[in-house]
């Protein structure tokens, strides 16, 4: 086993990235794989982009108020999540194609997302 790491980019308030992290630990948890951490990124010091966490993922506040026309964001910010995991190769595909799963169940229907989100 090696150590693997999930990141996803989030246009999340506190509940929304309560309920991602709840996806990434239940799939993680339901594949067998170690949890080893995780880190929530306000902002990607070091990234080599020079970019901040809010310019990198501001198409994600874009899909937000494009998909709720009206609705405020209230506390949504973009944010990006680090999971560690200690499992093969193999295991991190599932634990990842079952996340996406979960954060568009809809597949390829038009749909609004709960969380907006890019899976890096």
């Amino acid at each position: 086993m090696r150590t693997r790491t999930l990141r996803f980019g989030l246009y999340a308030d506190e509940q929304g990235l309560a309920w991602v992290t709840g996806l990434v630990q239940e799939a993680a948890r339901s594949r067998g794989a170690r949890l080893l951490g995780q880190e929530v990124r306000r902002e990607l010091p070091g990234s080599g982009t020079g970019l901040t966490t809010a310019e990198m993922y501001d198409f994600l506040a874009e899909q937000w108020f494009y998909e709720h026309p009206g609705r405020p964001a209230g506390t949504r910010e973009p944010v990006e999540l680090h999971v560690r995991l200690a499992c093969s190769l193999r295991t991190w595909r599932s634990i990842r194609k079952q996340v996406l799963t979960a954060l568009c169940p809809e597949g390829d229907a038009p749909h609004a997302c709960r969380v907006p989100w890019f899976a890096a």
